[in-house]
């Protein structure tokens, strides 16, 4: 099975965008400069979370559509129902493991005593 195709969270890439490697550069507004960067940052991996949802849910999507086409008998192919069927778990699995791992970190978090 092809996992590549499960881009999940990539926090390290996350963190080197060209932008925040720009901003690091300019040293008259260190404070403006560190607000931006982490506002980069966690957009960045906003939108990684997000695409992750929006694949999940086209793998969902594509597992059901093969399942009314074989009960419906327009297809024959077991093979493909299982396979689709599995990408989705797949995927559902790895986004609930990555939202897990962000409510963790966030109650980490909260739990801190300033």
């Amino acid at each position: 099975m092809d996992l590549t195709a499960l881009s999940g969270v990539d926090l390290m890439t996350a963190f080197q965008t060209p932008q925040v490697a720009s901003k690091l550069t300019d040293k008259s507004d260190s404070m403006l400069v560190e607000s931006e960067q982490q506002g980069t940052a966690f957009d960045s991996v906003f939108q990684s979370a997000l695409n992750l949802i929006e694949e999940t849910n086209a793998y969902s999507n594509a597992a059901e559509e093969e399942e009314i086409k074989y009960a419906l008998g327009e297809s024959d192919s077991i093979h493909d129902l299982q396979i689709a069927q599995q990408k989705a778990n797949v995927s559902l699995q790895y986004t609930v493991a990555v939202r897990d791992a962000v409510v963790d970190a966030y109650k980490e978090i909260m739990n801190m005593q300033f």
